[in-house]
């Protein structure tokens, strides 16, 4: 066990002789009233929470932000220079108000404030300083209604003022009551009162100087009162480099803990089930597959857990590479946990691993199904088969983690698109067996080199490359349908032919109704534009979505294959794992309301049968924009690597990968992956972390990092390690 050394660290005295401050409460250091202000609205309550919140940008006294660029109902920090300030009683109640011109070189605003005539001998004309507010529209112009705003100093308290006007002043994501220079005062008392002692760092100086880095109190000094743009940047390098030396430091600690801890070995070989699988099984293995099949295979023998991470594009063959995996470990009389995100998903993997199974496999390792809308006397005889050993290969949804499910030897846990999973259901699973399981996560999003070593450190990786014979190619056309409505027109036509050849088609859309966004489409919407257009409106169809209970999305989903419904109108609830070889046409509208990986796999639900398939991309986004651009990098390329490397660049790592990575993604708040100078950070931070844990295994000589670690990463990650 590894004792719990962050609450220590932000306590108590460091090995370095300092005491961290960083977990007080704010509070203590800035009183009841302002610490509450901060802490409803931004959600920050410790001193480390406040110094890094960071500026989102930096502006000189000198520069005015463009007024003209301003919409309604945006909340905005700006610099101006006041043009006027006029008071006046008002006319159809009593009291009086104060008007205030502020202007720039592209532009005026107008603030308004009510009974608060004293303001005027402040606001005369000349003076500058930022005002806050969000911006009204009152009879067709722009203003801000009692906006929070602080005037600069005049430029004759500085002896300088070439020096005071290109001064740089931090702008903060602002909240209403909380604007941007109050934030900046709050984090200004902090700085003025500590001291090197009050904030030790995890490296040594000559430790710091190899990597390039400031000490952590001049990074946070230089982040909120730098000299120079340059002294901002280093600053924040500084502190993103310390997030990614402490994930590295979490990610290496985790793996080398995991191989301390015995796993039974799995071998297979001979006449047994894997043997009678590949001589039946109708599909010929690609050399990806084989490969990775020979990593898997050579991991499941070992007495160590297998912890590994299998990626592959859509398609390429990652369920058949863990069914072969599964019977491997059935061999030597173990089970198998396939735990997938939905049950239409669930019901789909059993009846494809079945009909691959073939009858005698079928019978001897029994695969059953476990998910959370099973009927009572339904579930007794599922959970009766697993914790008798009966069922070698268990396939269900978040029902798996119940405590009701017991195993009777379970060898391997294959979670399917691991991103839907955070890392405490995985472990939950994991411990759940009573011994520990080999472990493979597969995803079908693939991951650029740089997230991976980010966020999966600890985990062997895997790549599945090729996609398997049968596979049919799939077009991609973008439709833009305000600037070609004849091309629109022709969507419907396209549906259908498809639909009357005995084809499927697939019409996905972001939300099930509009909602007060009028002008998006929705389920609801376009299944009614279905019907009223008079090529489609004889076509059976229906819709899918997740308020639907699963007996219903059975049913739905049932009729779909089966071509009695040959139209499907769906959330993206079809988003991942769906298999309909007869599917031909995907139609998705709105789609630049959708991400590239998004795209991509809702494009990797056609053309999986001998049936070439086709992707029309509605969208209504200007030529130019980013959505639009987003939408014609799909219709480029099928490259699914390719596409993850620009999603990168174009969103954040949490949005790639989703929000349940906990402790791991959402713990970066300055580290951005897609660039190329983090991406160096990265790898110096790992090189750093190997050689600490290289002498110093249990971090008891670092007790610094040690309470960064455990602290920085949140609770359900520190428990992670504390578990090794």
């Amino acid at each position: 066990m590894i004792p719990a050394a962050g609450d220590a660290f932000v306590r108590g005295r460091a090995d370095n002789g300092g005491v961290s401050v960083l977990g007080d409460p704010l509070s203590s250091r800035l009183g009841e009233k302002t610490a509450s202000a901060l802490g409803r609205a931004l959600d920050l309550h410790t001193v480390q929470d406040l110094l890094e919140y960071v500026p989102r940008r930096y502006v000189t006294r000198g520069e005015l932000t463009p007024i003209d660029h301003l919409q309604a109902g945006e909340q905005v920090t700006l610099v101006a220079e006041v043009v006027e300030a006029i008071g006046r009683p008002m006319r159809a109640r009593r009291g009086s108000l104060l008007e205030v011109r502020i202007g720039d070189t592209h532009g005026e605003l107008l603030l308004t404030f009510f009974n608060q005539s004293w303001r005027a001998s402040a606001l005369v004309p000349g003076a500058r300083g930022m005002f806050s507010g969000r911006v009204q529209e009152y009879r067709g112009r722009l203003q801000l209604s009692h906006p929070d705003y602080e005037l600069f100093d005049a430029e004759g308290d500085d002896p300088d003022p070439a020096r005071w006007a290109n001064a740089l002043l931090p702008v903060y994501p602002a909240k209403t009551g909380v604007p941007s220079w109050r934030i900046a005062r709050s984090i200004g008392i902090l700085l003025d009162e500590l001291t090197a002692e009050d904030v030790p760092d995890a490296l040594s100086p000559e430790q710091r100087a190899a990597a390039g880095v400031l000490s952590t109190l001049e990074a946070y000094r230089g982040i909120h009162r730098p000299s120079s743009r340059a002294q901002a940047e280093l600053a924040r390098a500084t502190l993103a480099f310390q997030e990614a030396l402490i994930l590295q430091t979490s990610l290496l600690r985790t793996r080398a803990r995991l191989r301390q801890t015995q796993a039974r070995p799995r071998p297979g070989g001979g006449d047994g089930f894997l043997a009678q699988f590949d001589a039946h099984c109708p599909f010929e293995l690609t050399p990806g597959q084989r490969e990775v099949g020979d990593e898997i295979s050579e991991d499941l023998v070992r007495a160590v857990p297998m912890n590994r991470l299998l990626q592959g594009d859509v398609g390429a063959g990652k369920t058949l590479v863990a069914l072969r995996a599964m019977l491997q470990v059935a061999e030597t009389g173990g089970q198998s946990a396939l735990l997938v995100p939905t049950e239409v998903l669930a019901v789909q993997h059993l009846h494809s691993i079945s009909a691959q199974l073939g009858p005698e496999l079928l019978q001897a390792v029994a695969p059953t199904l476990i998910t959370g809308s099973m009927g009572a006397t339904e579930r007794r005889s599922a959970l009766l088969k697993v914790v008798s050993g009966r069922s070698k290969i268990v396939v269900g949804t978040h029902a798996l983690l119940n405590e009701a499910t017991q195993f009777d030897d379970l060898g391997l846990v294959v979670i399917d698109e691991q991103h839907r999973f955070g890392v405490q259901q995985r472990e939950q699973l994991r411990e759940g067996s009573g011994r520990v399981p080999h472990m493979l996560l597969m995803t079908a999003t693939p991951i650029p080199r740089t997230l991976a070593m980010t966020v999966f450190g600890d985990l062997d990786i895997s790549t599945l490359h090729g996609l398997p014979g049968g596979r049919s190619p799939v077009q991609t056309f973008v439709v833009p349908a305000e600037e070609r409505p004849d091309w629109y027109a022709r969507v419907w036509s396209r549906i259908a032919e498809e639909a009357r050849a005995g084809h499927r088609v697939f019409i996905v859309c972001g939300t099930i109704d509009a909602g007060a966004d009028q002008e998006r489409a929705s389920v609801e919407a376009t299944a009614r534009e279905l019907k009223s257009r008079p090529e489609t409106r004889a076509l059976p169809s229906a819709v899918l979505h997740g308020r639907m209970s699963a007996d219903e999305k059975r049913v739905v989903m049932d009729a779909f294959v089966s071509g009695r419904v040959p139209v499907l109108l769906a959330t993206t609830v079809i988003e991942v794992g769906v298999d309909v070889p007869e599917a031909t046409l995907m139609v998705v509208m709105d789609a630049e309301r959708f991400g590239v990986s998004q795209l991509h796999q809702l494009r990797g639900r056609i053309g999986r049968g001998a049936l070439p398939g086709t992707a029309l991309l509605v969208t209504r986004a200007p030529e130019g924009s980013p959505g639009r651009q987003r939408v014609e990098a799909v219709a480029s390329t099928t490259d699914g690597f390719a596409l993850a490397e620009l999603d990168l660049e174009q969103r954040s790592e949490g949005d790639v990968l989703g929000d349940t990575q906990s402790g791991r993604a959402d713990s970066l708040r300055l580290l951005r992956v897609g660039r190329r100078s983090d991406q160096q950070s990265i790898a110096r931070a790992r090189s750093v972390a190997e050689d600490i844990l290289g002498e110093d295994p249990e971090l008891a000589a670092h007790q610094v990092l040690r309470g960064l670690v455990e602290t920085r990463l949140g609770g359900s990650e520190a428990a992670h390690l504390r578990r090794g």
